[in-house]
């Protein structure tokens, strides 16, 4: 969201170099919009041996992607993605383990993902309109947003398989 007013002051904000960066200051209270990134939390659902993919409403058919939403204020990562889970998927999970952090530029974010094991009978949300429930080996990752985590997670249980 790109402000045109500040928040602060209601002055007209103009774009300036700030620690060598341009941002959008106001000139009179000297309000920066830093315009950080915003903080995603990603589930890779393991559910009955297979891996949950999702489709949000509004997506073209073809779209799938892992459970994926913003961090709420006051929540840490590990509640985020659990919470994410049962609102998107109805189930219980359990943290197998961390991923990894991924910047996704295109939408300012940044995306912490976790294998998360789950269990109970799906019950999708408000924000899905399907799911499919695949065998891993069945999986190609995307190429953006949470795909490059998909990708590391596939990779290191391979790895992991050959031991």
């Amino acid at each position: 969201m790109a402000y045109k007013y500040c928040p602060q002051c209601a002055a007209e904000l103009v774009t300036a170099e700030v620690d060598g960066v341009s941002r959008l200051k106001c000139p009179a209270c000297a309000f920066v919009h830093w315009d950080n990134p915003v903080p995603v939390v990603a589930a890779i659902v393991e559910h009955e041996g297979r891996v949950i993919l999702t489709r949000s409403k509004g997506w073209p058919e073809k779209w799938l992607g892992i459970v994926a939403g913003f961090l709420e204020k006051g929540e840490t990562p590990e509640a985020g993605v659990l919470r994410e889970v049962r609102e998107e998927l109805g189930l219980e999970g359990e943290i197998v383990g961390f991923v990894g952090h991924y910047a996704f530029g295109l939408r300012n974010q940044v995306i912490f993902a976790y294998h998360v094991r789950a269990e109970g009978e799906i019950k999708l949300g408000d924000e899905l309109e399907a799911i499919q429930a695949l065998p891993p080996d069945e999986i190609r990752p995307w190429s953006i947003g949470t795909g490059p985590a998909l990708k590391d997670w596939l990779k290191h249980r391979e790895g992991a398989s050959e031991r």
